[in-house]
């Protein structure tokens, strides 16, 4: 794809998921709101307050004037404090008010991405606080459909209405994920030099991947197979997302091979989200 498809690829599948959410919230009963998901801390209203929130940052608009509850036991660095802030403010919200505000958001946010101007490698703002940075236009794109798919999922457990498993913004989170294996592997799980490892991913998402590491500790990801792998990991598609997403080991992982290996890596497989 050229950068210009892949920009509105990115943009595509955002709208396919934060739309995806708007329709799967919007009925829900007051009740419904307060179920925890599996973000440390985090309720459904807050999951969908936190969408809101980035969403309306990258819109330009001012932070909530408000000052967080000191007992709040998940919020342990800075940066969480400044994601925490906007979610902790709509805490009382009601469900018509947060279905309100989502619906707004989308409508607004949806048109600003059709009028941007920005060429897909233009510097931009990650407005992110003490973490805020510069980044490529479409990276940007692909962090928010990345984002809110992973969240989309985070809410269709906590309510218990699986779907969208195969999304387009499922396949951006495969490959973002990929893309940050080789340092599970290598710099946490410590993997020596000559190591092969097969990914094996079955479900909505299917994909066979193996990981390698030469002789100088450098790490690769390819499609190729390794006949005779040091650790091979079976897993469903969901399985591998709550993993690599810091959500636990919620079903079965088979292990073939170095099983200490495999451990380590399964141990420092997630990145945070």
């Amino acid at each position: 794809m050229t950068d210009n498809q892949t920009v509105q690829a990115y943009t595509e599948a955002w709208t396919q998921t934060i739309e995806s959410i708007s329709e799967l919230v919007a009925p829900l009963p007051e009740d419904s709101w307060n179920r925890a998901t599996e973000c440390p801390g985090w309720s459904v209203r807050d999951v969908v307050s936190h969408v809101i929130a980035v969403e309306s940052d990258l819109l330009g608009d001012p932070r909530p004037i408000h000052s967080l509850p000191r007992d709040l036991r998940h919020v342990t660095t800075e940066f969480a404090r400044y994601v925490e802030l906007p979610v902790d403010k709509r805490r009382c919200h009601t469900a018509l008010e947060m279905t309100s505000e989502l619906e707004y958001t989308i409508i607004r946010r949806s048109r600003a991405l059709r009028n941007a101007k920005q060429t897909p490698e233009e510097p931009v703002r990650w407005p992110a606080g003490p973490l805020a940075r510069d980044v490529p236009y479409h990276e940007l794109l692909r962090m928010r459909a990345f984002d809110v798919w992973v969240h989309e999922q985070d809410l269709r457990r906590a309510l218990g209405t699986p779907g969208n498993l195969d999304a387009p913004a499922a396949l951006i989170t495969r490959d973002l994920l990929l893309e940050l294996l080789p340092k599970a592997v290598t710099d946490k799980a410590g993997a020596p030099a000559g190591t092969a490892l097969v990914l094996d991913v079955t479900g909505p998402v299917e994909f066979l991947r193996t990981v390698r590491v030469d002789a100088a500790g450098r790490c690769t990801v390819d499609e190729s197979i390794s006949l005779a792998p040091d650790v091979q990991l079976t897993m469903g598609w969901e399985t591998y997302l709550r993993l690599a997403c810091g959500r636990g080991r919620p079903g079965p992982v088979s292990v073939e091979g170095d099983q200490e290996l495999a451990e380590r890596v399964l141990a420092n497989f997630s990145v945070t989200i």
